[in-house]
């Protein structure tokens, strides 16, 4: 065992912008130097208006629907309608300099009657471009969230004020696009929209929209808004740049893997890959709560009265409690053993309404575990789900001890159910792609409509056997599906364009296990040839403590870990592509607001991070080590 060769540690910090939901998480706090300055010095840009459609005379599937010149000090917004807070956060108020706001929809899209979610006229792109005066130089595409969909062929809204924001403060090109479809109802700042539009009106997949969504969508973002630049520049941009999480970060990695020629750096954080495995596991913490618990799901105060006890077991460095776990490897915690938590009528302590029998315990144990295929759990003495494989018994990972497992901080903030374990219902992603799945929209819950039938909750009745065969089934759909699995493991033809590829997962994300990055980046080492030519062009960092978009992803409210400011980690990767700087050791930070400030050092994997000596609240107690 050797240490890393570690470069000096980055100091990075999660500002409240970068982690308060899925669509915010590329808003740079800061401003980058620019790669060059303006367009071509013998081009006249042209007005921001009706004649930028001549950039697509050649391009008869490509449609402007709106160029806006917004002035210096105007309004950034197309209407009077009122900006919610959230919305209010991603971009100023008022445009601090002249920007060019211009509206595509790429089409064929999907016929169909109107007003059905799958009835779509094409993908709906917007870009930013800044003056030539103020332009870098470069192309930052960003990534969606969730389904995706929004406002983007509307004539009157801003699909996504953060591209605007990202643009002003850099002052490069920014392009977001909605997916594909529409299907959020067009109200920025709101959570996506379902998977409806993903069904055509007789049942059947709606293979057009889900290839738009899986992949054409980045492409044809890339395209766009070179050829756009072209016109008004007079010239393509020197590096183009994609940044997502969440479904962004799924699509982050499809375009190494698909288009590995369009962008010449991608970040992919907490990334969606593996859609089917994990969306389907998403499902299995209620499905144990129908078959297991009679249909009534743990409350709040039990869940995190468990997952409380987890941490307190596991969290202890140099004797030190951390508040979240950092060795999720050596955490045994077993709640079925635990007669702090266990109520007294099942041989605990516990005399409080929060207290768990030993049957409510051992389905906390399943979830941390992961899905299987009859719904057994071993014993955590002797397998406690992180290191272990996937098999035929264990189709995929759980969320590690300590998480949130209903999502507290991002269900508070946009009283929304994006928990796995919610106590009012299923997470509706995940009952939507069951739903895509099974080819039955009766299995999704009542949000999902369709004219053959809407969601009904069908998934109550589900075996365990029955969603782990779901899992079979959505496997052998991928090409239906688009391939929005999104885990090819051979991104030797990135390699080879020169890409480079950064990500980092949170140990405690909420909705996406962690392990599925972990095992997927082992894939790509495995079919590449080991570490040392995967590392030269991919870095992947967990982060112990944070969440899905959220600071803090654990059931313990006071918890504080360091985190990544993207704005900084987007500096790590155009420092890499363009300086060839390659990102080492990463020490992250605490915010500023936290009185106590604590650093932690990052390693790449599938180097560990291991306590030396000295507080344990700062990264140079710490450092890296190989693993063989």
């Amino acid at each position: 065992m050797v240490t890393t060769t570690a470069r000096p540690g980055v100091r990075l910090q999660k500002t409240l912008a970068t982690v308060v939901a899925p669509t915010l998480l590329s808003v740079p706090a800061l401003a980058l130097e620019p790669a060059g300055s303006g367009g071509t010095a013998d081009h006249q840009a042209p007005p921001c208006d009706s004649a930028l459609k001549h950039a697509f005379d050649s391009d008869p599937q490509t449609t402007l629907i709106l160029a806006h010149q917004f002035r210096r000090g105007d309004k950034l917004a197309l209407s009077d309608r009122e900006l919610s807070p959230l919305e209010r956060m991603m971009a100023p108020a008022e445009s601090p300099r002249d920007i060019c706001l211009v509206k595509l929809v790429v089409g064929p899209g999907n016929p169909g009657p109107a007003g059905a979610p799958s009835t779509s006229e094409g993908i709906g792109i917007e870009i930013w471009l800044p003056q030539p005066e103020d332009w870098n130089r470069r192309l930052h595409a960003l990534g969606g969230g969730g389904f995706d969909g929004g406002a983007h062929t509307s004539s009157d809204q801003i699909g996504e004020l953060r591209a605007a924001g990202v643009a002003l403060q850099e002052g490069a090109i920014t392009v977001h696009s909605d997916g594909g479809h529409s299907r959020s109802g067009g109200v920025p700042g709101q959570e996506s929209g379902g998977g409806d539009w993903a069904m055509n009106p007789d049942g059947s997949l709606n293979t057009l929209l889900l290839k738009d969504f899986a992949s054409r969508t980045m492409h044809e973002m890339a395209a766009k808004s070179k050829q756009l630049a072209a016109f008004y520049y007079g010239r393509q941009p020197d590096y183009a740049y994609w940044e997502g999480s969440s479904n962004g970060g799924r699509q982050a990695f499809m375009i190494a893997q698909m288009y590995p020629d369009d962008y010449d750096g991608i970040i992919g954080s907490m990334p969606a890959i593996n859609w089917s495995e994990f969306m389907l596991y998403d499902l299995y913490p209620q499905v144990l709560f129908q078959q297991d618990l009679g249909g009534e799901p743990l409350s709040e105060a039990q869940q995190d009265l468990v997952s409380n006890a987890a941490i307190t077991a596991c969290d202890l460095v140099d004797g030190q409690h951390m508040g979240y776990i950092l060795d999720m490897a050596a955490c045994r915690y077993d709640p079925t053993r635990d007669t702090a938590v266990l109520c007294v009528g099942d041989g605990g302590s516990n005399a409080t309404p929060d207290c768990v029998t030993k049957k409510q315990a051992r389905v906390v144990n399943k979830i941390w575990y992961g899905l299987t295929a009859d719904g057994s759990v071993p014993l955590p003495a002797r397998d406690n789900g992180w290191d272990s494989g996937l098999s035929k018994e264990r189709r995929w990972y759980g969320l590690p001890r300590g998480t949130s497992l209903y999502n507290a901080m991002f269900s508070r903030l946009f009283n929304t159910n994006a928990g796995i374990a919610n106590v009012s219902g299923a997470f509706s992603h995940a009952t939507d792609t069951l739903a895509l799945v099974l080819e039955d929209p009766a299995m999704a819950s009542g949000n999902f409509r369709n004219a053959s039938g809407d969601g009904q909750d069908g998934w109550k009745a589900l075996s365990y056997a029955q969603l782990a065969d779901a899992i079979d089934r959505a496997k052998a759909l991928q090409a239906k599906l688009g391939h929005v699995d999104s885990n090819n493991p051979d991104l030797s033809a990135f390699r080879a364009s020169g890409g480079k590829l950064l990500s980092w997962h949170g140990m405690h994300d909420e909705v996406i296990p962690v392990q599925g990055s972990l095992h997927y980046y082992d894939r790509v080492v495995q079919t590449m040839g080991g570490v040392d030519k995967v590392s030269d062009f991919f870095k992947l960092y967990v982060v112990p403590g944070v969440g899905h978009a959220t600071p803090n992803g654990t059931s313990n409210p006071m918890a504080t870990p360091p985190g990544v400011d993207m704005a900084e980690f987007y500096q790590l990767l155009v420092d890499w592509v363009e300086n060839g700087i390659e990102p080492g050791t990463i020490e992250l930070r605490t915010p500023a607001h936290v009185p106590a400030a604590r650093t932690y050092l990052a390693c790449a994997y599938p180097a560990t991070t291991d306590y030396v000596d000295g507080d344990p609240f700062q990264s140079s107690s710490y450092r890296c080590t190989d693993t063989d």
